[in-house]
């Protein structure tokens, strides 16, 4: 069945560079089951990583109408139905797929459909990526289907891509200081206050991490850092000489030693049962502040504002990007809980 034309014009939720925006609870999979793939890894000469087997790939977000920049209402998925193990004879999902991606720019993928058109799904497909971060996904009548479960819509909505979407967060830290420059303390959990830097979407006007998609062939490092650049620091603006300046002072901070946070699927609105985002989000922790304090932020591309943010359980972000916040503030030993732990709760 081809795809359903957009009730009202769609305004693309971080639309541009492969199509969608920033995006990730995702695992290794196995017939029957998904596991969570939350990588901790510290690059230096030897690299750590952390496993949580705690933590359940789900999603609540990528369930949620009206659907982004349109008027089409998912159908209802109760939570006990999200799984594809769960048997649902009677599920009917609204086809859609946005007008924008049915026009076909050059970063979206044809329509299935499309004789000329061949995908490989779950391998490399020339210089496109169709690996999932999750494992292996299942391919029904010739369509990928969510890792986590039914969205109650098919097609691609505002996504480039059949299947995963991919996408990297560059998480940009640093403590929050005084004016002698001693780090500030949390009162109640006696922790330092780390800060982030966030921007403000254009799209939808909430909070979030810069970043955005991996263009086909390109390295996540390499993604990372331009899509910083271009959102928190206004690059695309900048002359010659600024951008030459601004690259040495990227440079000092992105080729450091840093923490890969979260690899995985993204809780996100704009997925569908045949695409989602997929995110690498990654943390770069300028230690001493010097070097961001040579890098006035300033928004730009699909950023409306930038600022640094005060890190604790109080952020409200797009998709999931608050849970990549307090994974990096338990890394590094930074304050997130609002309030005392009793003993009772520990």
């Amino acid at each position: 069945m081809d795809a359903a034309v957009a009730l009202s014009p769609a305004v693309s939720c971080g639309e541009g560079r492969g199509g969608a925006a920033l995006v990730s609870a995702g695992g290794l999979s196995c017939p029957g089951r998904v596991y969570p793939a939350h990588w901790f890894h510290l690059y230096s000469v030897n690299m750590s990583s952390y496993y949580d087997s705690k933590e359940k790939s789900h999603h609540s977000k990528a369930l949620t109408s009206p659907y982004p920049g349109s008027s089409v209402e998912r159908s209802k998925v109760p939570s006990d139905k999200v799984g594809w193990l769960v048997e649902w004879k009677d599920y009917s999902p609204v086809e859609y797929t946005a007008a924008s991606i049915l026009a076909g720019p050059k970063w979206a993928d044809p329509q299935i459909s499309d004789k000329h058109f061949s995908l490989k799904f779950n391998e490399k497909d020339g210089q496109v990526e169709r690996k999932s971060l999750s494992g292996l996904y299942k391919i029904e009548n010739g369509r990928p289907r969510n890792p986590v479960g039914r969205t109650g819509l098919v097609g691609r909505g505002l996504l480039g891509r059949w299947g995963p979407n991919h996408a990297a967060d560059p998480i940009i830290t640093r403590w929050k200081r005084d004016k002698s420059g001693s780090r500030i303390a949390h009162p109640v959990s006696g922790k330092n206050i780390l800060q982030f830097v966030a921007i403000k979407r254009k799209d939808c006007g909430e909070w979030a991490i810069p970043g955005g998609m991996v263009d086909p062939g390109e390295k996540i490092s390499a993604t990372l850092k331009r899509e910083f650049s271009e959102e928190a620091l206004n690059s695309l603006q900048k002359c010659a000489a600024e951008i030459k300046e601004l690259e040495q002072q990227l440079d000092r901070l992105f080729n450091q030693q840093h923490l890969v946070v979260y690899k995985g699927y993204v809780d996100d609105p704009r997925n569908t049962d045949n695409a989602w985002l997929e995110t690498e989000a990654v943390n770069y922790h300028d230690e001493s502040g010097e070097t961001m304090d040579n890098m006035p932020l300033e928004a730009g591309d699909d950023a409306g504002k930038v600022k640094w943010v005060d890190i604790s359980e109080k952020l409200k972000l797009y998709a999931n990007h608050s849970h990549f916040i307090k994974l990096v503030a338990e890394k590094r030993g930074a304050h997130w809980m609002e309030e005392p732990v009793t003993d009772c709760q520990k």
